[in-house]
């Protein structure tokens, strides 16, 4: 996305002031404390001071709000080397993704879903975070262009969810990747949908090698103690987080289902093992606690990362936050690390992949 003049000096004018030395940000900002006593960084408390005083995209039309917000993206996120290839693919019809890769043997690939409330965001807004793990972990990246509500409210991102697994799990071999070597991958509602679908492919002959996911939504059917503390984060508020279920969950629909709340699965064994990343001033910080303890009761591997003085989206402002930056790179290599455990293996083609139910 190109910027205009006066975005360019929004964007220099954010970056040089939360830069500024944490002392000094620490008077401007006060930075506040959370019940858990965790203190948020200097830096994003600036920065939230600024976003408090913009306007609020949940107050406009849909078509509005999406402008605003990649606007948004093109602002705050580091510009982060292009891949050797950025290849466009078109997953099934009218379904696209993009597909990030050095052009080196893969050490796996990782199918991701982009985070915007279900009705907002892109792989063109994601594509930092994209590189980012891309060039960090050796890895080739498919992003993918969901649809979303109000237009295709639930269940649509999930179908194409599955239909982005098919497609991953027919091509990756002939990407010299072993399809046994497939992470699942998410940030907030997409961490919802990499969630899902790691459920919803459970049993099958390929599964996902890892599932990641970064501040998911995992149960709208109730609201956790963490959502009433940060409802006025500029980050993502209650009146936000409602504007984006009034979108996406179609009147009448039952809130206690699986497929819209992972955390509700009668059953979680037999799950990927798992990264889970959690802010500590982020309303959805107790839906990821609350996910990744299931998990664990469930036998089921599991890292946490608390990222203590973060707020929501933290992976989309890596230009003008050194601690976001931080954060996404210690995210980047976990997943890095994830990936050296499992020795790579050659390459076998598969058949391709059956209905999954």
């Amino acid at each position: 996305m190109n910027l205009t003049l006066g975005q360019r000096l929004q964007r220099a004018f954010v970056i040089a002031l939360c830069r500024t030395p944490a002392p000094i940000a620490r008077l401007l900002a006060r930075p506040p404390v959370n019940r858990a006593g965790e203190r948020m960084a200097p830096d994003i408390a600036l920065l939230m001071k600024i976003a408090g005083a913009g306007n609020d995209y949940s107050d406009l039309p849909v078509t509005d709000a999406r402008k605003v917000t990649e606007t948004d993206a093109a602002v705050f996120a580091d510009r982060v080397a292009p891949c050797a290839v950025e290849q466009e693919v078109e997953v099934s019809a009218g379904l696209w993704a993009t597909r990030y890769s050095s052009e080196r043997p893969a050490s796996g690939l990782i199918l991701f879903f982009h985070g915007g409330g279900f009705a907002l965001g892109s792989r063109a807004g994601y594509a930092a975070p994209a590189r980012m793990l891309a060039h960090g972990t050796g890895a080739d990246v498919l992003s993918v262009e969901y649809r979303l509500a109000p237009e295709d409210p639930y269940p649509a991102a999930h179908d194409d969810a599955l239909a982005a697994w098919r497609y991953a799990v027919d091509h990756a071999a002939g990407w010299g990747i072993d399809p046994n070597r497939i992470v699942v991958a998410g940030e907030s509602a997409g961490g919802n949908i990499a969630a899902v679908l790691c459920q919803q492919v459970r049993g099958q002959p390929v599964q996902p090698m890892l599932q990641v996911l970064v501040q998911p939504v995992t149960d709208i059917s109730v609201r956790r103690p963490s959502q009433d503390e940060f409802a006025d984060s500029p980050a993502l508020s209650a009146k936000q987080i409602d504007w984006f279920m009034g979108h996406y969950v179609p009147e009448g629909t039952d809130q206690h289902i699986p497929r819209l709340c992972p955390l509700l699965a009668d059953d979680l064994t037999g799950l990927p093992d798992a990264i889970v990343t959690v802010a500590g001033f982020d309303p959805l910080r107790d839906d990821g606690l609350a996910y990744a303890a299931a998990l664990l009761e469930s036998g089921v591997r599991v890292d946490v990362i608390r990222e203590e003085g973060l707020v929501h989206g933290y992976i989309a402002f890596t230009a003008v936050s050194r601690s976001s930056k931080e954060a996404t790179n210690r995210l980047v290599a976990a997943v890095a690390a994830a990936l050296r455990e499992q020795p790579v293996r050659p390459v076998r083609p598969i058949g391709r992949v059956g209905e999954i139910a």
